[in-house]
């Protein structure tokens, strides 16, 4: 399995109306996407001021290297960053391969 996490800092011109079409957006991929097992939506709330101005998260989960590959030209992929671009301040998106020796707990 892959994880592919997003870092999102929206304009601060984005109403929340906007912010929760681009939500809706992802929480569909599952269901357009072969292989894209799972997609989390989170709004930052750690208490500790080290988020980098980044306000919201997403975490995606692919079930493995072809599924990656299958997403990325995929229309739906096209259609969500048409979606999210015209309010996307910055990102980060970070991948990494889920490997047993790297994982603890349940």
């Amino acid at each position: 399995m892959i994880r592919h996490i997003l870092f999102i800092t929206f304009t601060d011109d984005a109403s929340p109306e906007q912010i929760n079409v681009v939500r809706q957006a992802f929480l569909h991929i599952p269901r357009q996407v072969t292989g894209v097992t799972r997609v989390e939506w989170g709004i930052n709330n750690s208490p500790e001021g080290k988020n980098a101005g980044h306000t919201h998260c997403v975490l995606m989960t692919f079930a493995d290297e072809t599924a990656r590959q299958n997403y990325l030209p995929h229309p739906a992929h096209d259609a969500l960053k048409t979606l999210f671009r015209p309010v996307l301040q910055d990102i980060v998106v970070l991948d990494f391969m889920l490997a047993p020796e790297n994982m603890a707990g349940g």
